[in-house]
């Protein structure tokens, strides 16, 4: 017996993913429903081998469904997804709106799975923010073995984190760049992203950091360990799919990068390429498509006491969204629903 699947925003970028995935990773489904907003009403997403037509989201009655994957930004989500919760099917959320509620679990399967059972308060669990995700991955491992005091990181996050007026943006700039007078002006970011780097994701908060930097920071906290102290610096870069973040971190106990790379190549969800030689490293354009999250550039840091650098990246429409939001799913099937 498998489970009653909805899939609201299954138009966009992440709600395909997550239709894809559920189908690559063969969860139990009995049944599954597209839903879009009413100007994408009728539009037709594959499920597998399946063809759906999307139903309208505003009209959808949730009663009866076990499981809604929400893809669909805050604004819409705080208008169904208590509806979804109140007809007793779980949501999965996407967008930032319940992170920070303390009585909805943040989780990453991979690192904090006991939280699940909090998914009781408001029949709501929170999909943490795509550049967090794969950073507290390779985080959770290491905190175990040495206790993690700080972490420096730096994202390059690509435009589809932006959705696709990002990858429209990026792909008209470039193609312009080629043809005088076709040039295109910065949409849906602040700057020309073509051939560029913008060191501004999401707005700037009083800090003087952007709400995404924030996020990092709160969402790391959440997840792995509040006592962790968290700097980030968040840039979008001219890539189509694939974030990438070079991570600092300091322990209280020392950690050989060499009993490290042995951590983090036994720790679920990642994959450690390694080599001290030309191409020996993951890249954004290797990442695309994969469910892990690659950890090369390992890397003692001796100019703190306890020191180690590493270089991260992943598929951010899939671990850093789609991917982690039906690792979710098991994890709520395998510990709670157990139909499947």
């Amino acid at each position: 017996m498998g489970y009653k699947v909805v899939v609201a925003g299954a138009t966009g970028n992440v709600g395909r993913e997550m239709l894809n995935i559920l189908a690559e990773r063969e969860f139990p489904v009995d049944e599954i429903v597209a839903l879009a907003s009413r100007k994408s009403l009728g539009t037709e997403v594959s499920f597998g081998d399946k063809t759906l037509t999307t139903k309208d989201l505003d009209t959808f009655d949730f009663s009866g469904w076990d499981i809604a994957l929400f893809a669909v930004g805050s604004d819409a989500t705080k208008t169904y997804a208590p509806k979804a919760a109140a007809a007793g099917c779980v949501v999965i959320d996407n967008s930032s709106l319940y992170r920070y509620d303390p009585e909805i679990p943040l989780i990453v399967p991979e690192v904090n799975p006991d939280a699940i059972e909090m998914y009781k308060n408001k029949n709501i669990i929170a999909n943490p923010n795509c550049s967090t995700a794969q950073m507290v991955v390779a985080l959770k491992p290491l905190h175990d073995r040495a206790k993690i005091k700080r972490v420096v990181v730096s994202t390059y996050q690509s435009v589809s984190g932006a959705g696709k007026e990002g990858i429209d943006e990026l792909w008209d700039q470039t193609k312009g760049m080629y043809v005088p007078g076709q040039e295109v002006a910065p949409s849906k970011f602040t700057k020309q992203i073509a051939f560029n780097v913008i060191p501004h994701i999401d707005v700037f908060m009083d800090s003087g950091d952007t709400k995404e930097e924030w996020k990092m920071v709160a969402e790391t906290k959440k997840i792995v360990d509040p006592a962790i102290k968290v700097t980030a610096t968040c840039v979008r870069v001219p890539v189509f799919v694939g974030h990438s973040e070079s991570i600092n971190i300091e322990f209280e106990d020392f950690l050989d990068e060499d009993e490290a790379r042995e951590i983090l190549r036994t720790a679920p969800g990642i994959l450690v390429v390694d080599k001290r030689e030309n191409g020996g490293y993951v890249t954004p354009v290797e990442c695309v498509g994969d469910f892990a999250t690659f950890i090369s550039r390992i890397r003692q840091d001796v100019t703190v006491e306890n020191g180690l650098n590493l270089w991260c990246v992943s598929d951010n429409l899939r671990k850093g969204a789609a991917l982690n939001a039906v690792q979710i799913a098991e994890l709520l099937g395998r510990r709670v629903l157990k139909k499947g």
